[in-house]
């Protein structure tokens, strides 16, 4: 049994692989046109047509995902959204599930993929994490994205979380953001992307239901460092992830 659903899981990769790259290919050219408009326009329509990218590419590869929390994100704010990360699937699911035009945080080794690395650079505020210099600018240009009235989308596990934890340590980046442009937080809880995407697999895809939760925001207190905003927001989505144990998403 483990055995076919092993040859089923890499037939499935094979058919999303074809339907992720033609897709790809008949969206690339309204996305690479984006780059006329000045910011935060060019995000704003790159976000859009990644969203439409995703609700034709999700479904074909039988991938059903359901968004709740929309209605926290309120008009003319903005916030920095921390995302818990269990697998390669979380990207796609949490940018374009993001209310508005947003960037992520992500490494700058993705941009030497072709074609996809013009996408992947698009959405995104790149990271040399070997290098001191490239940590600063990036995180300057996180505080660009959030003056322009952008989202900032950031992982604050840093990489995907292969324990039997609902969480791994959290990273202090994102609570220094915070602290320093005093942007809201807006935690979100991505369900289930690790059964699409096993990290412990290669070549496996396998079709299930994912889910992707905004919780209520979260406002800076100004007395917080931000290594105590972090605990708070670790047990905040610590809480919610064990909760929503055995629930239907």
């Amino acid at each position: 049994m483990k055995t076919l659903k092993n040859i089923a899981g890499a037939l499935f990769t094979i058919w999303a692989g074809i339907v992720f790259i033609v897709t790809m290919l008949i969206f690339y050219i309204p996305m690479f046109v984006t780059k006329f408009w000045d910011e935060p326009k060019r995000t704003a329509l790159f976000i859009d047509i990644t969203r439409i990218w995703m609700a034709v590419f999700l479904p074909l590869s039988f991938i059903r995902l359901t968004i709740k929390g929309k209605e926290h994100f309120k008009k003319n704010e903005n916030y920095i959204v921390v995302c818990n990360h269990n697998s390669m699937m979380d990207v796609p699911v949490s940018s374009p599930g993001i209310p508005g035009p947003n960037k992520t945080i992500a490494k700058i080794e993705m941009t030497k993929i072709p074609v996809f690395g013009m996408i992947y650079k698009r959405g995104s505020v790149l990271v040399d994490r070997k290098s001191d210099q490239s940590r600063k600018d990036s995180f300057n240009e996180m505080k660009r994205v959030l003056e322009l009235g952008m989202h900032m989308c950031i992982y604050p596990e840093g990489t995907r979380n292969k324990t039997d934890n609902p969480l791994k340590e959290f990273h202090e980046g994102a609570f220094r953001l915070a602290v320093q442009t005093g942007k809201p937080i807006m935690p979100a809880i991505i369900f289930n992307t690790r059964i699409v995407l096993p990290f412990d697999k290669s070549f496996y895809l396998w079709p299930h239901p994912i889910a992707m939760h905004f919780l209520d925001p979260v406002y800076i207190d100004s007395n917080e460092s931000s290594v105590e905003l972090k605990e708070r927001i670790f047990r905040i989505m610590w809480d919610y992830i064990e909760a929503s144990k055995n629930q239907r998403l």
